[in-house]
């Protein structure tokens, strides 16, 4: 940090630029791109102190990370799908502050939400990889594994990839402000917001807000638990649709659920366009051209299996190139940490004064915080994991250099779409990292669980930094102290990991991982799937994944955004349809009339109310999730056809709730 960017900072967070008082929402230009001279003033105030950890936040924030961490472990294994937790538990923060009379609740709200969204990434990190072992372990017996190994591999993957981010926290969050529309920490931001707008009297954002998270919500439970209409719309439940997808394997799909309309809205047309482009180029390109010319047993498989067993792999290595990509564009960006890093730790930056609302951990610690988790993940490796401390030093070399390059990878995909392609970057880690222990003569049942451990460690690494990015965020949007988030960071990664450790293995002793009544556990699978050729002996797809790698190349060449058009390869076309709806109901509120000032003010109560969807749906979600795990289950007993025509109705009121309440706001 130059001491010229310094003292524009202290002199753009000095008192009497700002308002004597805290305002009640968010400044117009929050989800904007600041002018030449213009400054962003969070709701608290840069230059004051408040209350951010205190026993409350941090015990609340604690709970909720155990409470989540295990809900999200049994339901990402039971049905395949790891619900985003910062929603949910600043949903709880924000009830729970009002309901106890907490004063000053804001800051205290943004650490419980901190604290306990540990839980979800830790939980992401560890069930996409380490259940794979139990997996293998029912073909392989000599194949072990125990809580210690569990436990570690996602507190130190969690603790690196904490480590890892903060050097980049400023460009992230402050340096791009306005460049991404970040739509998980748009959504957290605008409930934990709504909160402050509560306690100060003035309601009308907060009671915007809350309708939309019960439309949201209420709509999203019912299509889950009673399946009244839809919730996907296909063109394969016609007679016409079926032939078409069966002779050519050309399909269209979109999800009706309110939570995915509202993330495209926030999302925007620009990048909601490229991911959509991404995915009708895998499904109406690539299927099609499988399926119609491949092989014998491709022809006979579903656009599905299709996706799934192949087209899919192609976006895994299109991700990998794009994060390549990524790190060499991002390339200044890292120099500068680390020459940070190395003029702090020479302490020629002493005497710099940073104000409270942009002090990070100091970098001397952070250098020092990071060669101890280093040395920590070698010791674990060597003694726990390897026993060859040669194969564990190749190990560590690999864990280090993936984990650190690839954080800023998992960064923007959560800044561009809220999604971060961890299983894809993790997948392309196993192979690359069992290809060169196998090339050291480590395979075989020991190379199994070294690959996997390894993995763990930077799917966790990676997904942290993904998660911890949305964080920092809402804590730069509200004005927390980013120092005190980081710190108490590390405390709900050690409880979330130590909670996920326990469940996993819990779990594997109620319900197993194989068999037919064993959970789902599907990344896990797929992980299980690569892993076993490549340490047993197999063939590994390594056409599908550099024709992915080459493709990244040319759309880089041609100015097209590779990361965002490839992540639409990898994630299902279902998915993808949504955001494209989303964001052109954006484009369609943001330039509905010739006013600038009323195009801001439409597009920004849109973004409220789509905030409000994601809320609900994320918060609804899990219900109906525990809903189905309690036993409930409910036909209504009509036909398909009737479905799809119920949920294109029922849809398309959604989509005119969501443009016509936009169009209601005014200057």
């Amino acid at each position: 940090m130059t001491s010229k960017t310094t003292t524009k900072e202290n002199q753009a967070a000095a008192p009497e630029v700002y308002a004597d008082s805290d305002p009640i929402a968010l400044p117009e230009n929050a989800f904007r791109e600041l002018g030449a001279d213009e400054h962003y003033r969070p709701l608290m105030h840069p230059a004051r102190n408040y209350r951010e950890a205190t026993p409350y936040s941090v015990l609340m924030g604690l709970l909720l990370a155990v409470i989540f961490s295990a809900a999200a472990a049994y339901l990402g294994l039971k049905v395949g799908q790891v619900f985003e937790a910062a929603i949910p538990i600043a949903i709880i923060a924000v009830g729970c502050s009002s309901a106890l009379k907490i004063k000053h609740p804001l800051g205290q709200n943004v650490i419980i939400q901190s604290i306990g969204a540990c839980s979800g990434v830790i939980v992401a990190g560890a069930i996409f990889t380490l259940p794979a072992l139990f997996i293998l372990q029912a073909k392989y017996p000599d194949l072990t594994v125990n809580f210690l190994e569990i436990f570690l591999s996602s507190l130190l993957g969690g603790v690196l990839g904490i480590l890892f981010f903060i050097p980049f926290r400023k460009y992230f969050v402050k340096d791009m402000h306005g460049k991404y529309p970040f739509p998980e920490a748009t959504a957290t931001t605008q409930v934990l917001a709504s909160g402050q707008s509560v306690g100060s009297g003035s309601s009308k954002q907060a009671v915007t807000l809350v309708i939309a998270s019960l439309i949201g919500g209420v709509y999203d439970y019912v299509v889950e638990t009673f399946g009244l209409w839809a919730s996907t719309l296909t063109t394969t439940v016609g007679q016409w649709g079926e032939a078409l997808a069966a002779k050519t394997k050309l399909v269209l799909s979109c999800n009706t659920g309110a939570a995915v309309l509202g993330l495209g809205y926030i999302i925007g047309l620009k990048y909601a366009f490229v991911i959509f482009a991404g995915s009708i180029f895998v499904w109406w390109v690539i299927i099609p051209l499988m399926g119609t010319y491949g092989a014998a047993e491709i022809a006979v498989m579903t656009p599905n299996e299709i996706f799934t067993d192949y087209a899919k792999l192609i976006g895994i290595g299109g991700i990998a190139m794009a994060g390549v990509i990524g790190i060499v564009k991002s390339w200044p960006i890292i120099t500068q940490a680390v020459g940070l890093a190395g003029r702090e730790f020479r302490g020629s930056a002493q005497g710099v004064k940073t104000v409270r609302w942009q002090s990070d951990i100091s970098m001397k610690h952070i250098v020092f915080f990071i060669a101890i988790a280093l040395v920590a993940v070698l010791v674990f490796f060597w003694a726990g994991v390897i026993n060859t401390f040669w194969q564990a030093f190749v190990a560590w070399l690999v864990v280090t250099v993936i984990a650190f390059l690839f954080t800023t990878v998992a960064a923007n995909a959560i800044a561009i779409v809220g999604s971060n392609p961890v299983s894809g970057m993790t997948l392309m880690t196993l192979i690359v990292a069992s290809a060169i222990f196998v090339g050291i003569g480590l395979s075989g049942t020991s190379g199994i669980v070294a690959s996997m451990v390894i993995g763990g460690v930077v799917c966790t690494a990676l997904s942290m930094a993904g998660g911890f990015v949305t964080d920092l965020k809402v804590g730069y949007w509200l004005g927390s102290t980013p120092k005190t988030q980081e710190s108490w960071k590390f405390l709900g990664t050690l409880v979330s990991a130590a909670t996920v450790g326990g469940v996993l293995l819990v779990l594997n002793d109620v319900y197993g991982f194989s068999g037919p009544d064993a959970l789902v556990a599907p990344q896990a699978n797929a992980m299980a799937k690569v892993i076993e050729p490549l340490m047993m002996g197999g063939d590994t797809p390594w056409i599908l994944y550099m024709v992915g790698a080459v493709l990244a190349l040319l759309l880089n060449w041609l100015g097209v955004p590779a990361l965002a058009f490839c992540l639409g390869m990898f994630i299902p076309l279902s998915l993808n349809t949504p955001l494209l709806v989303g964001g052109a109901i954006a484009w369609f509120v943001g330039n509905s009339s010739k006013d600038n000032a009323l195009n801001a003010a439409r597009r920004d109560r849109g973004t409220l109310i789509s905030s409000g969807l994601i809320a609900g749906g994320a918060l609804f979600g899990v219900f109906a999730a525990l809903t189905r795990y309690f036993g409930f289950t409910f036909d209504p007993g009509i036909s398909e056809v009737s479905l799809q025509i119920a949920g294109l109705v029922i849809y398309a009121l959604l989509i005119i709730y969501l443009t016509r309440d936009s169009l209601r706001a005014k200057k």
